[in-house]
């Protein structure tokens, strides 16, 4: 039975020299890899085609020894002149071993450089940069002088300059180096800097002067390119972390800063948030498949209205008795953080579950020739930042924002004037608890959902709303997106560990020096 994949005949392709594909109705292996091999030095997309025909098994031979390719659609073309024909009953498979496959591999990629498919050219340019065939050079400086696209043109150069590193011009060879160090791209920097490698009689690898100078040129270049690419990914990934940390503490910050309740149930909050994540996903697969990459979408306000509810739960039934009173505030939320932890492993066991990255968020950008920034991190920056600003909102131009800064700054004053304290309180830890929901939300986004998810979470959170001032939404951003940052640029040199313990080191002393946090504090602790 005939393969069906794709195979299209150029049109107006030039006649091949049938005598140049008889060797392919031998059986003898050497002969078939000789032609292969005249194959692949011959510029034209026919040449191609046929290679690609016999790797595919579509090239098949008479007794006469006629070549035929046979195309997806079942029509036969004779190989040599291009013309439509019929296939013969005697006619048989060309059979090809792994030997011959590996040389149709490299033939193809000259061949293919001449291809109308600027995809095909690509690849073929990007294969040419690893075979190592010096006899494909002058093919390649061809394929540059017609080339018309940027990145296949790019591609070709990478490949002459690895190819012009084997010349015994040593011009040739410096031309090579600076074509390689002006990629900035750290595939290269191994070639360079063995060019200036010693053997053990102190000999250089590279015996020109020039030519080694010009390689300590390039790979300075693209030292100081990889450095820029470290410290902007040290900087995304310190942002990225600090949006996390954002949304994990952006909800503390209302019920800690402004109401003086240290929650230590705030971590189970993001958790919560992030399996309501997981239920939605579930109910889109189920009932909803065509439009599981928006469940993301869903799980947003249904994740702030559950962990809302039980937020409000816990101040009218626990909380409420207990303000102005932080050591048993403390210890009840720890009690209620584990109580939350085993109906959470109750319902779901205690193994991790996992929440997929709809199709949107998933994958990444690639800058500066190494960066790449995943589309999940991107999206929960943004998000981040938008719910920052929803919450600033909210607190300056609502009533309920209106309400909740007058209880902070005189609770007795606001109590006389008629303002529901009760209700302002158990609203504003609704508040705080459904963003700690929208931040498990994100959470879900970046691993699997555990119920010990949000433990590592809350001292971070506490941190981050005492270094930036409590009760100080603008402190609660910088610090949040400081610390990440700091964090991140500090786990290269120390480790993860060492990081925490340091900037937990330069909290306190931050604290010592400043007890009000960056910014001064606002909240019932103040009266």
């Amino acid at each position: 039975m005939l393969s069906t994949a794709p195979f299209a005949l150029a049109a107006g392709a030039t006649t091949i020299d049938a005598a140049l594909l008889a060797p392919l109705a031998d059986g003898d292996t050497n002969a078939k890899l000789q032609t292969v091999m005249q194959l692949g030095q011959i510029p034209d997309r026919r040449a191609a085609q046929i290679l690609d025909a016999l790797n595919n098994q579509h090239l098949y031979a008479t007794q006469q020894g006629k070549i035929i390719v046979v195309a997806a659609d079942n029509t036969a073309i004779d190989a040599a002149s291009g013309e439509a024909t019929s296939l013969p009953a005697d006619a048989d498979t060309i059979i090809i071993n792994n030997r011959i496959r590996k040389g149709i591999t490299g033939a193809l990629a000259v061949s293919q450089l001449f291809s109308e498919d600027s995809k095909v050219r690509l690849a073929a340019a990007k294969r040419l940069q690893q075979s190592g065939e010096v006899s494909t050079l002058a093919h390649i400086t061809k394929a540059l002088s017609q080339e018309t696209d940027p990145e296949v043109r790019n591609s070709l150069e990478i490949a002459q300059a690895s190819l012009e590193l084997k010349s015994v011009d040593p011009t040739a060879r410096i031309h090579a180096v600076e074509t390689l160090g002006n990629t900035n791209s750290g595939a290269f920097r191994s070639i360079l800097s063995g060019m200036l490698s010693k053997d053990g009689n102190g000999a250089y690898a590279e015996e020109d002067v020039a030519v080694r100078e010009a390689a300590t040129i390039a790979l300075a270049r693209i030292d100081r390119h990889l450095k820029k690419i470290e410290w902007a990914g040290n900087l995304f990934y310190g942002v990225s972390l600090g949006s996390v940390l954002l949304l994990a503490a952006l909800g503390l910050a209302i019920t800690f800063g402004l109401m003086g309740v240290i929650n230590m149930a705030h971590g189970e909050l993001l958790m919560i948030g992030a399996y309501v994540t997981y239920l939605i996903q579930l109910f889109f697969r189920q009932y909803a498949p065509a439009w599981i990459d928006w469940y993301v979408i869903a799980a947003l306000p249904m994740a702030f209205l559950v962990t809302a509810a039980v937020g409000m739960a816990l101040e009218r039934t626990v909380i409420r008795w207990l303000y102005g009173r932080p050591l048993e505030t403390l210890l009840a939320t720890w009690g209620i953080s584990l109580i939350l932890m085993q109906a959470v492993r109750s319902l779901f066991g205690a193994q991790n579950v996992e929440v997929s990255n709809p199709s949107w968020m998933t994958g990444g950008m690639t800058l500066m020739g190494g960066l790449v920034l995943s589309y999940n991190r991107l999206a929960i920056i943004v998000f981040a930042l938008l719910v920052v600003f929803f919450v600033w909102l909210l607190l300056n131009h609502t009533r309920l924002g209106l309400f909740v800064r007058a209880i902070t700054q005189n609770r007795r004053m606001a109590d006389c004037v008629g303002v529901p304290t009760g209700r302002i309180d158990m609203l504003a830890f609704g508040l705080g608890s459904g963003i700690a929901g929208l931040g498990g939300v994100a959470l879900s986004q970046l691993g699997n959902v555990g119920p010990d998810l949000g433990r590592g979470y809350i001292v971070d959170s506490f941190m981050v709303v005492v270094l930036g001032g409590v009760g100080q939404l603008a402190g609660t951003v910088i610090a949040a997106l400081g610390l990440g940052s700091v964090n991140k640029f500090l786990e290269p040199w120390t480790g993860a560990v060492m990081a925490k313990i340091t900037i937990l080191v330069l909290i306190v002393l931050v604290v010592q020096k400043r007890p009000q946090g960056l910014f001064a504090p606002r909240g019932r602790s103040v009266e």
